[in-house]
Protein backbone atom coordinates (compact mmCIF):
# COMPACT_ATOMS: atom_id res chain seq x y z
CA UNK A 1 0.00 0.00 0.00
CA UNK A 2 1.24 3.31 -1.04
CA UNK A 3 1.79 6.12 1.71
CA UNK A 4 -0.87 8.15 0.71
CA UNK A 5 -3.48 5.20 0.86
CA UNK A 6 -2.46 4.81 4.10
CA UNK A 7 -2.74 7.98 5.13
CA UNK A 8 -6.43 8.07 3.21
CA UNK A 9 -7.48 5.18 5.42
CA UNK A 10 -5.91 6.68 8.65
CA UNK A 11 -7.72 9.94 7.99
CA UNK A 12 -4.20 12.05 8.18
CA UNK A 13 -1.77 13.34 6.36
CA UNK A 14 1.82 12.72 7.79
CA UNK A 15 3.09 12.64 4.10
CA UNK A 16 6.65 15.18 3.71
CA UNK A 17 9.86 15.45 5.47
CA UNK A 18 11.35 18.51 7.09
CA UNK A 19 13.03 20.82 4.79
CA UNK A 20 16.14 22.87 6.03
CA UNK A 21 17.54 22.29 9.27
CA UNK A 22 16.36 22.71 12.69
CA UNK A 23 17.90 26.15 14.52
CA UNK A 24 19.33 23.82 17.43
CA UNK A 25 22.37 20.97 16.13
CA UNK A 26 21.06 18.78 19.01
CA UNK A 27 18.02 18.38 17.12
CA UNK A 28 17.66 16.55 13.58
CA UNK A 29 15.17 16.50 10.52
CA UNK A 30 11.86 14.89 10.62
CA UNK A 31 11.60 12.47 8.82
CA UNK A 32 8.64 9.91 9.25
CA UNK A 33 9.11 6.07 9.42
CA UNK A 34 7.71 4.71 6.07
CA UNK A 35 4.39 2.80 6.49
CA UNK A 36 6.19 -0.30 4.46
CA UNK A 37 8.82 -0.46 7.30
CA UNK A 38 6.52 -0.23 10.34
CA UNK A 39 4.35 -3.04 8.72
CA UNK A 40 7.30 -5.04 8.96
CA UNK A 41 8.15 -4.11 12.24
CA UNK A 42 5.15 -4.81 14.26
CA UNK A 43 4.34 -8.13 11.68
CA UNK A 44 7.51 -9.08 14.00
CA UNK A 45 6.69 -7.30 17.50
CA UNK A 46 3.42 -7.01 19.19
CA UNK A 47 2.17 -4.09 21.72
CA UNK A 48 -0.73 -4.98 24.25
CA UNK A 49 -3.80 -2.68 24.35
CA UNK A 50 -2.24 -1.79 27.93
CA UNK A 51 0.61 -0.63 26.66
CA UNK A 52 1.57 3.09 26.44
CA UNK A 53 3.89 3.84 23.67
CA UNK A 54 5.97 7.13 23.36
CA UNK A 55 7.48 8.85 19.68
CA UNK A 56 10.23 11.08 20.38
CA UNK A 57 10.29 13.08 17.48
CA UNK A 58 6.33 12.21 16.45
CA UNK A 59 6.69 15.22 13.74
CA UNK A 60 2.83 14.76 12.39
CA UNK A 61 1.66 12.06 14.14
CA UNK A 62 2.31 9.04 11.60
CA UNK A 63 3.20 6.32 14.63
CA UNK A 64 0.84 7.23 16.84
CA UNK A 65 -2.12 6.50 14.64
CA UNK A 66 -0.85 3.81 13.40
CA UNK A 67 0.20 1.72 16.42
CA UNK A 68 -3.44 3.27 18.00
CA UNK A 69 -4.96 1.58 14.47
CA UNK A 70 -3.23 -2.23 14.66
CA UNK A 71 -3.25 -2.57 18.62
CA UNK A 72 -5.71 -0.15 20.02
CA UNK A 73 -3.03 1.17 22.72
CA UNK A 74 -2.35 4.94 24.11
CA UNK A 75 0.69 6.52 22.40
CA UNK A 76 2.30 10.35 23.34
CA UNK A 77 3.94 11.81 21.06
CA UNK A 78 6.67 14.63 21.63
CA UNK A 79 7.56 17.10 18.86
CA UNK A 80 10.32 19.99 19.40
CA UNK A 81 8.77 21.94 16.32
CA UNK A 82 5.52 24.01 16.79
CA UNK A 83 4.04 23.52 12.67
CA UNK A 84 4.84 19.61 12.75
CA UNK A 85 2.86 19.81 16.81
CA UNK A 86 -0.18 21.55 15.09
CA UNK A 87 -0.28 19.46 12.13
CA UNK A 88 -0.27 16.49 14.76
CA UNK A 89 -3.22 17.74 16.44
CA UNK A 90 -5.09 18.33 13.13
CA UNK A 91 -4.36 14.65 12.23
CA UNK A 92 -5.66 13.60 15.40
CA UNK A 93 -9.14 15.54 15.14
CA UNK A 94 -9.81 14.10 11.83
CA UNK A 95 -8.36 10.29 12.75
CA UNK A 96 -10.54 10.58 16.10
CA UNK A 97 -13.15 11.95 14.36
CA UNK A 98 -13.54 8.61 12.38
CA UNK A 99 -12.73 6.56 15.14
CA UNK A 100 -14.75 7.25 18.45
CA UNK A 101 -12.61 4.77 20.21
CA UNK A 102 -9.78 7.10 20.15
CA UNK A 103 -10.33 9.59 21.77
CA UNK A 104 -8.16 10.15 25.01
CA UNK A 105 -6.01 7.27 23.62
CA UNK A 106 -3.47 9.31 21.70
CA UNK A 107 -1.99 12.56 23.31
CA UNK A 108 0.75 14.81 21.86
CA UNK A 109 3.07 17.23 23.40
CA UNK A 110 5.18 20.19 22.03
CA UNK A 111 8.28 20.34 24.11
CA UNK A 112 12.28 19.36 23.95
CA UNK A 113 12.06 15.63 24.00
CA UNK A 114 14.64 15.97 27.54
CA UNK A 115 11.73 18.13 29.39
CA UNK A 116 9.07 15.57 28.55
CA UNK A 117 7.82 14.77 32.23
CA UNK A 118 7.67 10.53 31.64
CA UNK A 119 4.43 9.02 32.05
CA UNK A 120 4.01 6.26 35.32
CA UNK A 121 2.14 4.30 32.26
CA UNK A 122 4.67 4.99 29.34
CA UNK A 123 6.17 1.63 28.70
CA UNK A 124 7.41 1.54 25.38
CA UNK A 125 9.65 4.53 23.51
CA UNK A 126 10.15 4.61 20.35
CA UNK A 127 13.40 6.58 18.23
CA UNK A 128 14.16 7.33 14.77
CA UNK A 129 17.23 8.91 15.42
CA UNK A 130 15.74 12.23 16.09
CA UNK A 131 18.36 13.87 18.12
CA UNK A 132 21.70 14.32 19.28
CA UNK A 133 23.07 11.55 21.61
CA UNK A 134 23.49 14.16 24.49
CA UNK A 135 19.49 14.32 24.33
CA UNK A 136 19.51 10.65 24.09
CA UNK A 137 21.33 10.39 27.09
CA UNK A 138 18.78 12.84 29.06
CA UNK A 139 15.71 11.05 27.52
CA UNK A 140 17.14 7.35 28.46
CA UNK A 141 17.87 8.76 31.98
CA UNK A 142 14.22 10.23 32.56
CA UNK A 143 13.09 6.92 31.65
CA UNK A 144 15.32 5.11 34.03
CA UNK A 145 14.37 7.60 36.81
CA UNK A 146 11.13 6.92 36.00
CA UNK A 147 11.28 3.29 36.06
CA UNK A 148 12.88 3.87 39.72
CA UNK A 149 9.86 5.87 40.86
CA UNK A 150 6.89 3.18 39.47
CA UNK A 151 8.63 0.00 38.37
CA UNK A 152 7.57 -1.37 35.51
CA UNK A 153 8.83 -3.44 32.24
CA UNK A 154 9.84 -1.06 29.95
CA UNK A 155 11.37 -1.27 26.18
CA UNK A 156 13.12 1.06 24.10
CA UNK A 157 12.58 1.07 19.94
CA UNK A 158 15.10 2.41 17.58
CA UNK A 159 15.03 2.79 13.87
CA UNK A 160 17.71 3.26 12.22
CA UNK A 161 20.13 3.61 15.09
CA UNK A 162 23.75 5.43 15.64
CA UNK A 163 26.86 3.60 16.86
CA UNK A 164 26.73 5.97 19.91
CA UNK A 165 23.10 5.40 20.65
CA UNK A 166 23.47 1.59 20.99
CA UNK A 167 27.01 1.81 23.21
CA UNK A 168 25.01 3.81 25.92
CA UNK A 169 22.29 1.14 26.08
CA UNK A 170 24.01 -1.77 25.64
CA UNK A 171 27.44 -0.63 28.11
CA UNK A 172 26.09 2.30 29.89
CA UNK A 173 22.49 0.92 31.47
CA UNK A 174 20.54 -2.27 31.81
CA UNK A 175 19.02 -2.26 29.10
CA UNK A 176 19.31 -5.40 26.76
CA UNK A 177 19.11 -6.30 23.28
CA UNK A 178 15.42 -8.38 22.89
CA UNK A 179 15.18 -8.53 19.13
CA UNK A 180 17.14 -7.27 15.96
CA UNK A 181 14.65 -6.53 12.53
CA UNK A 182 17.25 -6.35 9.54
CA UNK A 183 15.56 -4.30 6.84
CA UNK A 184 15.90 -5.21 3.03
CA UNK A 185 18.38 -2.37 2.84
CA UNK A 186 21.12 -3.23 5.39
CA UNK A 187 23.37 -4.73 2.48
CA UNK A 188 23.74 -1.05 1.65
CA UNK A 189 23.52 0.74 5.17
CA UNK A 190 23.94 -1.00 8.49
CA UNK A 191 21.51 0.83 10.02
CA UNK A 192 19.12 -0.08 8.27
CA UNK A 193 17.28 -2.23 10.89
CA UNK A 194 15.02 -2.00 14.27
CA UNK A 195 16.42 -2.61 17.60
CA UNK A 196 14.16 -3.72 20.42
CA UNK A 197 15.94 -3.24 23.79
CA UNK A 198 14.18 -4.23 27.02
CA UNK A 199 15.43 -3.43 30.47
CA UNK A 200 16.51 -6.01 32.79
CA UNK A 201 17.74 -4.11 35.48
CA UNK A 202 17.53 -1.16 37.94
CA UNK A 203 18.97 1.47 35.60
CA UNK A 204 22.43 3.04 34.53
CA UNK A 205 25.67 0.80 35.23
CA UNK A 206 28.22 2.61 37.39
Amino acid sequence: MKESEFDKLLNVNTEGSQHGFNDSPHFHRYEPTPYALLDQLFSQYQLAESDRLVDFGCGKGRLNFYVHHLFGCETAGVELNPEFYNEALKNQAEYENKRKNAKGKICFYCCPAQAYAINPRDNRFYFFNPFSFQVFMSVITNILRSVEVEPREVEVLLFFPSDDYIDFLEHRTSFELKKEIVLPGIQKNLRERFLVYQLSGTGLET
